[in-house]
């Protein structure tokens, strides 16, 4: 695959993942709302990283802060710190003892506010992809 149909991908899947967080929302699914929410700005960061580093694979991670790190992206220092705060989602999302707590985290309206912001995020990393 070309570096193009690489990152093509990686916007393609985000958008998927994207489209089961609004379903799982409206469900009252919250905690995975968020976990998904987790996964499309993570695949969104992975496009950035193929578009912005010469190897066309990127490191199979899950924080993002860390792929951030990898890009040449620049984003407030607001977004930055959402992205911990997403991250957490990810672990809290598949581990047993960790999603007890995060369910209780996740009301409609915790979810609703970190949706807002996460799709701020989301559309500003799309504006800068090719």
């Amino acid at each position: 695959m070309k570096k193009e149909e690489i990152i093509n991908f990686w916007i393609n899947s985000s958008q998927l993942d994207w489209d089961a967080v609004s379903s799982l929302f409206k469900a009252g699914n919250y905690m995975h709302s968020l976990f998904f929410a987790h996964l499309s700005i993570e695949k969104l960061l992975k496009a950035h990283w193929v578009k912005d580093n010469d190897e066309d694979y990127p490191p199979r991670v899950h924080n993002l802060e860390y792929l951030y790190n990898q890009t040449k992206l620049s984003l407030d220092v607001q977004y930055i710190d959402e992205l911990r705060i997403i991250t957490s989602w990810n672990i809290e999302g598949r581990y047993q003892d960790y999603r007890d707590q995060f369910y209780k985290l996740s009301t409609k309206q915790y979810t609703e506010r970190k949706l807002e912001i996460v799709n701020k995020i989301r559309e500003c990393l799309l504006e800068k992809l090719p």
